[in-house]
Order: structure tokens, then sequence, then C-alpha cells
């Protein structure tokens, strides 16, 4: 999986950008958990690889398994998803006709952010465009978008409404440097190919700055989560540059925050798409990832495709243990939907947060180590008045536990721990069982 933070653009000298600190915001490392929605053209076709044999990487973009590629999978030669587009749409029709054939009828923001909320999540962050071009908000730069076709709605507005008349954080997803609308390349058919075949002209680069800049001021968005860099006329001193940029959206949203992937040595966290970023880390980061293996809804998968409750849970958890919050993906069906697969997990994942949230929200890693045999078993949290022994296996024999553990209470139950760790019989079925230590207990403090 490609990482974007240490990937730059050319050296400008002494007209190098200079560019922002951040910091990480509170509110954001207390959140842990949020809302990642991929939704837009892609949605019709839902159309994606499925299966976990290996791929040979010559053939990674061919049978590509993300369905928010499918505008880019679609023009490979020999690829499921052309035969898929002929088949369904029609010799001769293109990914952009899709435009007419999405209407998103019945699309509730109120009702997806009611779930995203009973869910657990503390913010999210819809696709304001992705690498398609398609822009799901009103946008004065382009007529290829939700509000001029398709929907004839402002996807983002209601979004961004509902989101935060629940209360919750509203953050802003773009696709900075690919844009293929308003790219003449051939598809992309390796991981070189997406740094190659993208544009990076000083027209693009404004371009680029217009459509984020309007989500800035339209949406004062409180996270801008950029993807796949930005084009490098964009990392120069000017005006429309990415340090230009920054400086605006630091000035209009105080205490948002940006991510890694801008190509530029400046971001405000680390994020990982389906892969880790090892032990504890020192800085804040991200883990991005959908249900299955897409982050575009996908008609192919099945329950075998998609991470059970208990797995969904004890990701969450390994996380949060590292300094890490978890961006969990949902992609809606084309009609505004959350597919029924995806509410049973976020209810699920809701359900245990209700009882264990205190071990999550709020809460700070470790500074502790745990043996390698341990680590199979335990994650532990700080917050300010206690600190939470994760149990990963609740339901087998567990090593010494690498706190003290008596006098702990079991959450969900009225069981106080003694000196030796045993999980209450009416936990062992749980994804995890969370044992509360009080400081006064276990003198522990946070990392």
């Amino acid at each position: 999986m490609i990482n974007f933070e240490d990937r730059v653009g050319p050296d400008f000298g002494e007209h190098n950008p200079i560019y922002p600190d951040w910091d990480f915001p509170t509110w954001l490392a207390d959140a842990k958990f949020g809302i990642f929605v991929h939704w837009g053209l892609y949605s019709v076709p839902a159309w994606a690889e499925v299966g976990d044999a290996p791929t040979a990487v010559e053939d990674a973009y061919r049978d590509h398994k993300y369905a928010e590629w499918y505008g880019n999978t679609v023009r490979v030669e020999g690829s499921s998803a052309q035969a898929y587009q002929r088949k369904t749409f029609g010799a001769g029709s293109s990914y952009e006709d899709l435009a007419d054939e999405w209407k998103a009828e019945k699309f509730d923001a109120d009702d997806c952010l009611a779930l995203f909320r009973q869910a657990g999540a503390k913010y999210v962050v819809p696709t304001a465009k992705h690498h398609d071009g398609f822009c799901l908000w009103a946008t004065e730069t382009t007529p290829f978008n939700s509000a001029a076709r398709g929907p004839k709605r402002d996807l983002m507005q209601e979004f961004a409404d509902s989101t935060r008349a629940a209360g919750l954080k509203f953050g802003s997803y773009f696709s900075g440097a690919l844009d293929w609308h308003v790219s003449d390349f051939p598809a992309i058919d390796s991981d070189a190919d997406v740094f190659r075949l993208r544009r990076n002209d000083e027209h693009f680069a404004r371009y680029a700055h217009a459509q984020a800049t309007e989500l800035i001021h339209r949406f004062s968005p409180d996270i801008l989560w950029n993807d796949i860099e930005w084009p490098d006329a964009g990392k120069s001193d000017a005006d429309f540059g990415v340090a230009a940029l920054f400086g605006e959206y630091q000035k209009s949203v105080p205490g948002g925050i940006v991510n890694d992937r801008w190509g530029v040595p400046s971001h405000g966290y680390l994020t990982r798409e389906y892969s880790d970023i090892g032990g504890l880390a020192d800085k804040h980061w991200e883990s991005c990832r959908g249900l299955g293996r897409s982050f575009g809804v996908n008609q192919q998968e099945t329950e075998a495709d998609v991470l059970s409750i208990a797995e969904l849970v004890a990701h969450l958890v390994s996380v949060v243990s590292r300094n890490g919050n978890f961006l969990l993906n949902i992609g809606l069906a084309a009609d505004g939907t959350v597919p029924d697969i995806y509410r049973e997990r976020l209810l699920g994942l809701g359900a245990w947060l209700e009882t264990n949230g205190d071990a999550i929200y709020h809460t700070r890693p470790w500074s502790g180590t745990l043996s390698d045999e341990q680590l199979r078993h335990y994650a532990v949290t700080v917050s300010a008045e206690a600190s939470y022994l994760c149990v990963l296996t609740p339901n087998e024999r567990l090593p010494a536990a690498p706190l003290p553990v008596g006098g702990g209470s079991w959450l969900g139950t009225d069981t106080v721990s003694a000196q030796t760790l045993v999980v209450p019989e009416a936990l062992r079925s749980q994804p995890v069982a969370v044992l509360r230590i009080p400081h006064d207990v276990a003198d522990v403090d946070p990392a």
C-alpha cells in the first residue's frame, strides 16, 4: 500500500514555500472514531473484484478491489469492470454517462447521521470529490457536479448540516492530484502510474486550489482530508499553492487539521490505508479502511468479505491503544441508503461502545510495554481517572496482566477483579472485555 507523507514535489530553491506547523486538535485526539463516506458515480455500478486470493502485481489495477476506482478500471482492457459496463450500460457507454443515471433518491442525511451517531462515531468525512472529478457540492468550477446533474442536490451541504445538527465534527475528503474528468491520460495500470499519469500543470493546480478553497469557505471542514497528493505546480510559493491554501484554511477554520497526503513536507497527522503503523506511535495517526475490501460499495461483496463485529471492535481497540484514530468507511448504495450488511456491523460496534466507550473516548496510549504473549491478549488505554485493560481474547486462558488488576471493575457488570485476572462469565462472549482500573490501584500514566 502506498504511503504519501514522504513524497514531495520539486525543489523551488529560494522560492520553496514555507508551510505552517500543525497542532493536533484535542477534539480529534479525544474522538478516536469517525466514519468515512465514499459515495459517487461509482456507486451506480458498485463493481469491483472480491476474494482474498493474492493478485499478481501486474494485474492489481485490472483486478482492482476498490469500487471507487471503477472509472479507471473500466478503461483497463480485459477487466471485469469493462465487461460489466458493456453488459449493463451498453457498448459505447462511458463512465461519465453515469452522471445522469445516479439519482440518490432515498438519501436522507439525517437518517445516515443518526446511524453513524448510534455507531459511536464522533466525526464524519464524506467524499466531496473523488478521482473521477465528479463534485458532490454546487461548485462554480465545473458543471460536473451533483447539483447540476444526477441527484440535482448539493449533497455536501446536506451532509454538513446533518453532521453538525447531530453534534459531530465534519470533515471533507478531496482528491487533490487525480481528476480523470479534466485529464487525458491512459488508464492507470501500476503504482508508478498513479504519479506519472496525472496533471502537474499550473492550470490544473489553480483548478484544484479553487475547488479546495470553495470547500473551506462553504463548509468550514474540521478536517481537510486530501488524497493522492497535489499537482506539482501547486507546491510552489504561489498564491494558488498548498502553503497558501493551508494558510487560508488555518485562518478560516481555527483548530482545523489536515492529513499527510499532500506530497509536501507538512502534514497534520499520518494516515494508513488497509495497513498498520506498527507499534506504539509517537505521533497521532489514523487507520482508514472499509468494512469490506473496498471504500465504494461493491455489490459483489458477501459476508465473507466484510469484517465481523468482533473484528471491528478488536481493530478499533488496537488502533486507539497505539495513539491512533479509526476512520471506518461506509460506502452508500447509489440510492443513498446504507447496505444492511454495513448497518448490522455499525449497530454492533455501537452497542459495544455504549458499554465500553470509556476505554476509547478521551483516552491516551499507555506508556508501558507488553510482552509478545501479552500483545495477543491485551491492549491498554489510559484516561485522566483510570487505566483500561482491554482483553482481546476474553474466552481464552490469559497470561499475567501487564499491570495490577486487583480492585478494578469490569465494564458492563458489577464484578470487581481479584488479584488474579478472571474474565466474568457474562463477558466471555464479548468481542473485547474491559477492566477499568482506577489510578489509585495501578499507578499508571499515559504515554
